[in-house]
Parts: structure tokens; C-alpha cells; sequence
């Protein structure tokens, strides 16, 4: 049942209010809350009502009393006390069934936000630091929930079960209950600021931290090769000295925040006790034993549970932090809008750039500047030039991942920016220059995205992708795991696997980004006849530095500075004598 509701309803968490966020969170689902909080006042009624039967029995033996009258309260304090059981049961199936959802579906709202913030986010933002908001920030706020709720609502419960117990018992006492929440606000609101503040520094640091460790990560080979390890340790090292220097300052705040609230609750409790006796013995407030009893023990009562409260605020200030840190992510601005848009059921392929521009946040100068280029369905495209000339950018264009800021892209006949560029796509592979596999077989590998493609269909995929003789070899045939990012292939097969996912695919458009240049030249040669059964009869864009791999292009586009400066088919370009035979002559030695 609850997977049906955790990804349909948005989940909304408003950063500079976490605390009504959470409140938020928990509303979602008010049945369950009110069962739950309906079991807790329930199971709590023993916290307050206890001290009344001690007062009653302290009262009777104090006057003599009878002791049947004892047994009748001690069979009432039993029931009250057996009823605790299932009403806590209830309670914490309730309550934790709403914390899980909460978590499961902040990560599902995590998880579909990063599928639709822009290239250009995650490009600046670092895998690990959002692996740490998914994983470590979400659980941060389950933690907080776990742990606070039950102290919050059971110093509630004791709350006003003293004030009214005490209301018709001695109501001349009342107003020593205003001392202790008042107090409780007064430490919570004195430590607040320098507590976000410390828990906000720790928290950055442990996402500078996550992020050096997975670049160590990363980096391992390219560190073991020239012998740097000491140079990645120090940098991984430094990171740590700042979590532990950050985590040192908020532990000593909050060991003084836990000190001042334990010493002002239990003053608070010695003078109820002092007061108690003293109106007792003088007098002035008609109180019996009994009475003194009950008042110091629910004032005992209440002080507990405010100064638990007070000890959970470095939990609940993690915990805020986190909603913080969950909602830079689902708040962040930089969306691909396409909600609302044309949604694509077809594409021929046709694509069209009417005078497009595209410069970069913060740059100078365009990557792309004024290009106007007409692809029918079907034609193959290169793009060459000197790093930095724009291919890529061209790439991305055409995928949507980057937006002109000057001009319109079109496909088959209609403007991109009107489209649903998930529905395009959808018709669109990439064979990347490292083509990157998930943690799982073969067979999963090549049919991502297409859970009911049967086998044949993946198997002559494999085939048109050179690729069947070596998966055949391996051990377990496609069901072999390919390790993690495909680390149990070579490039070779990663890249054949690769092209097998876009054949299965059947895409009309086919964009190749280096897709031979990391391989040696075996690998090389079988990565072509496969390219070349894959970019038949489709419209496919290639950038490519090796020129070797593009001479039959139907058509070359060599850009220079984000422009177009030479354009026509390979042996047309040499005999032009320009730019693109200036390259050719270059690589030819």
C-alpha cells in the first residue's frame, strides 16, 4: 500500500522554515498520526495519574486508612500500567510507519528532483555531496523524528495531566508550573543560532569531506600510476581535520546546551519539593503528605521530560539541518521545464539549428555563435574542430541538455523549446566516448529502460554490436555481472555494450561522442563495423578528433569558435585546401 502514495503526491519542504516542513511532513498522513498520538495519550496515562494513587496511599497510611481501599487503588494503578503494552504497540506501529514513509518518500522526491534538475546542475554539483542529502540527511531526519517525537509528546502528556490534576487537587499551586517551560523556551532560544550555525558548518564539512572521498575514489588509478599516494591521503586528511575540528565545537556546545538544561530543571525540581513542604508546614496552601508527594513527583515529572527534550536538541538541530540540506536540492531552481509541453509520440529525425547561440553562465564569449545548419532524417553529421571549437556544446544542444540563448532548435519541423524533450529522447541514443554500465548483468545492462524486451531482440542486438561471441564466453553468458561501472569489461566490450543498448533501443537520432577514441585498435576496428550497422538509416550527429573515423560522413561541419567555418563531405574539404585539410595533414603526419 504505501508504495502507491509515496511518488504521487510532491512532497514540498520549505528551507527557511524547517521546523513548519516537518510539521508538514508528518500531516500527510493525519489518520495515522491521530491513532498514534490518540495510543500515546492513552499509554501515558500512568506517567500522571501514578502520583495521584501514591498520594492517595501515602494519605491512607498517613490517617490510618483502610486497606481495602489500598488494594482498590493498587488494582487501578495495575490497569492503568497493563494497558501501556498494546496502546504502545499501537503507537509505535503508527508513528514509525508514518517516519518510514516520510524517509521513503524525501528520497523518492530526492531522487525524481535530480532527474529533472539541468545538465548544467549536476555539473556543478558533486556526486557524492548528493549522495550524502539522499542518503546520510534523510536518515538524519528519521533519526530526529524517532527520537524527539516521544519525549515531546510524553512531556505534553505529563504536562497537562500535573496542570489539571493539580487544578482540582490544589489549584493554589498552579503557578509554579509557569516557572519550568518557560525556562525549558528560554535555553532552547539562547542556543538556537550558534546551534544551526555550528550544525550548518559541520554539515558543509562533511560534504567537502564526501566529496574528496569520492574523488579519491575515482582518482585511484590515475593516483597509483604516478605514485601519489601520500598527495591523495593529505587531501583526503585535510577534509577530515575539518569534520573533526567542526564536530569538536558543535560537541562542546552541545555538552554546555545538555549541562544548563540538566542543572536548571533540577533546581527547578528541589524548590517544587521545598515549596511544597514549606506551604505544607507553615500553612499557607492547605497541602496534605500525600499532596506534597504527588506535587514533587509530577513537577519531577515534568522536569525530566523538558530537560530529555533539551538533551535531544543537538538530534533535532541535526535533524533541521538536514531538512536544510534535502531542501537546497528540491528547491533548487535550475529545472528542466517540461511539464506542459507537446509531447512526442514519433520522430523522422529531421533536425534543424536556425541561427542558434548558446553561451555559458559567466562566460565571455559564445560557445556556440549564430549557427544555422539543416540535418535531414537520415544523414550522418560530424563535427570537428580544436578543443574548445563548440562540438560538444553542439551535442548538447541537440539533446536539450543546454538551452540556446539565441535562436531555435528544431525537430522534424517543430521548435524544441515547445516539445517534452523526455518524449524525444526516448527516440535518441548516445554512445559516449566512456560509456558507463550500472552494477548489474549483461542482459539488464543492454535492456535499461525496456523491462519487457524479450530475449531475441537483445540477443540480435548484442550480435549487430560485435558483441556475442565475447559475452557468450563469459561464465555465466549475459547474466554475467559486470562489476561496478562496468569494471569487469574492457573499454572495448563496455563500448560495444554500449552500442548494443542503443541498437535495442531502435533510435531514430544518434549522437556518437568519441565513441572509438580511448580504444586500441582491435577493439577500434569492431567498434566501427558496429557503429556502422547502428548509424544506418538514421540521423546521426558524431564528434570525433580522429579524422581517420569520419571520412564517410555524408556531411563534415568543421566549427572554429563556436562558428561554422568549412562544411562538405571529406574528399571535398581536401581539395579545399582549408581548415579541415590543414587538420587531415596534421594527423596524417
Amino acid at each position: 500500500m504505501p508504495e502507491k502514495t509515496l511518488t504521487r503526491r510532491p512532497v514540498r519542504i520549505d528551507g527557511a522554515h524547517p521546523t513548519r516542513s516537518v510539521v508538514r511532513l508528518l500531516a500527510r498522513r493525519p489518520g495515522r498520526m491521530a491513532v498514534a498520538i490518540g495510543a500515546f495519550a492513552l499509554k501515558e496515562i500512568p506517567m500522571w495519574a501514578l502520583p495521584v494513587v501514591t498520594a492517595a496511599i501515602v494519605d491512607l497510611v498517613a490517617g490510618d486508612g483502610d486497606v481495602s481501599a489500598v488494594l482498590g487503588w493498587f488494582a487501578l494503578a495495575a490497569l492503568l500500567l497493563l494497558q501501556n503494552y498494546p496502546n504502545h504497540v499501537l503507537y509505535t506501529r503508527m508513528f514509525m510507519t508514518v517516519v518510514r514513509d516520510t524517509g521513503a518518500e524525501l528520497r523518492n522526491a530526492l531522487a525524481a528532483r535530480l532527474q529533472n534538475l539541468s545538465i548544467g546542475y549536476h555539473t556543478r554539483a558533486s556526486s557524492s555531496v548528493v549522495q550524502t542529502k539522499v542518503v546520510r540527511d534523510v536518515e538524519n531526519i528519521e533519526v530526529m523524528l524517532q527520537q524527539v517525537m516521544h519525549p515531546l509528546l510524553s512531556a505534553t502528556m505529563v504536562l497537562l495531566g500535573a496542570v489539571a490534576m493539580t487544578a482540582v487537587v490544589v489549584p493554589a499551586f498552579l503557578p509554579v508550573y509557569l516557572l519550568a517551560v518557560p525556562l525549558a523556551l528560554l535555553i532552547r532560544w539562547s542556543t538556537a543560532r550558534r546551534s544551526r550555525a555550528s550544525n550548518e558548518r559541520f554539515r558543509r564539512e562533511v560534504e567537502g569531506f564526501s566529496a574528496r572521498v569520492g574523488e579519491m575514489a575515482s582518482l585511484i588509478p590515475i593516483t597509483r600510476a604516478h605514485g601519489l599516494e601520500e598527495t591523495a591521503v593529505t587531501r583526503v586528511a585535510a577534509g577530515a581535520d575539518g569534520v573533526r575540528r567542526a564536530g569538536f565545537v558543535l560537541d562542546l556546545l552541545n555538552g554546555r546546551i545538555a549541562s544548563m538544561s540538566w542543572v536548571a530543571m533540577q533546581l527547578l525540581g528541589v524548590s517544587c519539593l521545598m515549596l511544597a513542604a514549606v506551604f505544607s508546614l507553615t500553612g499557607v496552601v492547605p497541602i496534605t503528605p500525600g499532596e506534597v508527594v504527588m506535587l514533587s513527583s509530577y513537577f519531577a515529572l515534568l522536569t525530566q521530560g523538558l530537560t530529555q527534550l533539551l538533551m535531544l536538541l543537538p538530534v533535532a538541530a541535526r535533524g533541521v539541518e538536514s531538512v536544510r540540506s534535502v531542501a537546497e536540492v528540491l528547491e533548487e531552481p535550475d529545472v528542466e521545464v517540461n511539464e506542459g509541453r507537446h509531447r512526442v509520440d514519433s520522430v523522422t529525425g529531421r533536425i534543424d539549428l536556425d541561427h542558434v547561440s548558446h553561451r555559458y553562465p559567466d562566460a565571455e564569449a559564445d560557445a556556440i555563435h549564430d549557427v544555422t545548419l539543416a540535418i535531414p532524417a537520415g544523414e550522418t553529421v560530424a563535427f570537428v574542430g580544436s578543443s574548445g571549437s563548440g562540438k560538444s556544446t553542439m551535442l548538447n544542444l541537440v539533446l536539450g541538455f543546454v538551452r540556446p540563448t539565441g535562436g531555435r532548435i528544431l525537430i522534424d519541423g517543430r521548435d524544441a523549446s515547445t516539445l517534452d524533450l523526455r518524449s524525444v529522447r526516448r527516440r535518441v541514443s548516445v554512445v559516449p566516448q566512456e560509456s558507463v554500465l550500472f552494477e548489474g548483468t549483461i542482459r539488464e545492462n543492454v535492456a535499461y529502460g525496456m523491462p519487457g524486451v524479450d530475449d531475441a531482440r537483445v540477443r540480435s542486438a548484442l550480435r549487430d554490436a560485435n558483441a556475442l561471441d565475447f559475452v557468450d564466453a563469459q561464465p555465466d553468458g549475459w547474466h554475467t555481472v559486470v562489476g561496478e561501472r562496468g569494471a569487469r569489461l574492457s573499454g572495448g566490450q563496455r563500448q560495444r555494450i554500449a552500442i548494443a543498448r542503443a541498437l535495442v533501443r531502435d533510435p531514430r537520432i544518434l549522437l556518437l561522442d568519441e565513441a572509438t577514441s580511448a580504444l586500441d585498435p582491435e577493439s577500434e576496428q569492431l567498434v566501427k563495423e558496429a557503429l556502422d550497422r547502428l548509424m544506418a538509416g538514421r540521423t546521426t550527429l558524431v564528434v570525433a578528433h580522429r579524422l581517420s573515423t569520419i571520412r564517410r560522413a555524408d556531411r563534415i561541419v568543421v566549427l572554429e569558435h563556436g562558428r561554422i567555418v568549412e562544411e562538405g563531405a571529406h574528399d571535398d574539404l581536401i581539395a579545399l585546401g582549408g581548415r579541415y585539410a590543414l587538420l587531415h595533414l596534421t594527423q596524417a603526419g
